[in-house]
């Protein structure tokens, strides 16, 4: 296989894997090239990385936003919203913190914490976080009995998310635990909230790619975004099975190992 297409595949996977297991996908894309010598994958394969894998979601999760969808809808037109409707509601008010912390602090954050230190911190210290409130706090509510002052709660918890390290899926995942759901309905308002904000990452980078007169392999790029989105597929999939027997604690066992090697490697 052609370094070019091995490099496309091994992100691919890694991009897929660890978009919605709560791991962190920055932490593990900042070790790909430590331990290659490949050259940046460029803007155009982000892009088609996001494509991949806003794709496995909505296609696995194409029943639930298709009744949301029309719940939500129909609801304006008696101003009164059911269960799924306000699921909706939920999904976009979730996202409006990150949205704009994404706006305010995006430069900041790829500039001044892309340290090593700073992402074996957020692996340690929220994966920690992270198990205490799935063996300490968890309930058995769902995500449908979500209130409003519970979805600001882990919206802004996704805010956090900014942070290298921490994982968008593992702090709302955390942020919903601690409020009482159980683990399968946390995992699934976590991937439902990741839809806008992989639309909106992905937004930004095709302006940006809009602006790029390099031309682009587009081959690779449908290569990069069928591998990001087969292994985000089954990831989904295998994680909802098993989420329920066998926790958060893997993950977090996981998340503290990875955060000591990263200070090992850069010390």
């Amino acid at each position: 296989m052609p370094v070019e297409w091995l490099q496309v595949v091994v992100l691919a996977i890694v991009q897929g894997v660890t978009e919605f297991l709560p791991i962190s996908s920055s932490a593990h894309l900042v070790l790909v090239p430590v331990f290659t010598d490949w050259d940046d994958q460029g803007l155009a394969m982000d892009v088609a990385l996001h494509v991949g894998t806003l794709t496995a979601v909505v296609a696995y999760f194409r029943k639930d936003i298709q009744l949301v969808t029309v719940a939500w809808f129909a609801g304006f037109k008696s101003n009164r919203w059911n269960a799924d409707g306000r699921l909706g509601w939920w999904i976009v008010i979730g996202t409006v913190p990150v949205g704009l912390a994404g706006l305010v602090f995006r430069d900041w954050v790829a500039i001044g914490l892309r340290s090593p230190w700073v992402i074996a911190a957020a692996l340690i210290g929220f994966g920690v976080l992270l198990g205490y409130a799935d063996w300490c706090r968890r309930g058995h509510r769902t995500e449908r009995e979500l209130r409003l002052s519970d979805v600001l709660w882990v919206g802004g918890a996704q805010a956090l998310a900014l942070i290298p390290g921490t994982s968008r899926s593992g702090i709302t995942m955390t942020a919903a635990l601690l409020l009482g759901l159980d683990r399968a309905a946390a995992a699934r308002f976590s991937f439902l909230l990741s839809i806008p904000v992989i639309v909106l990452a992905g937004g930004l980078e095709v302006l940006g790619l809009a602006a790029d007169p390099t031309a682009v392999n587009w081959a690779v790029l449908i290569g990069g975004a069928a591998f990001a989105g087969a292994s985000a597929y089954l990831t989904i999939h295998y994680f909802l099975a098993f989420i329920s027997r066998l926790g958060m604690q893997p993950f977090v066992i996981y998340r503290v190992v990875l955060g000591v090697l990263l200070i090992g490697f850069f010390v």
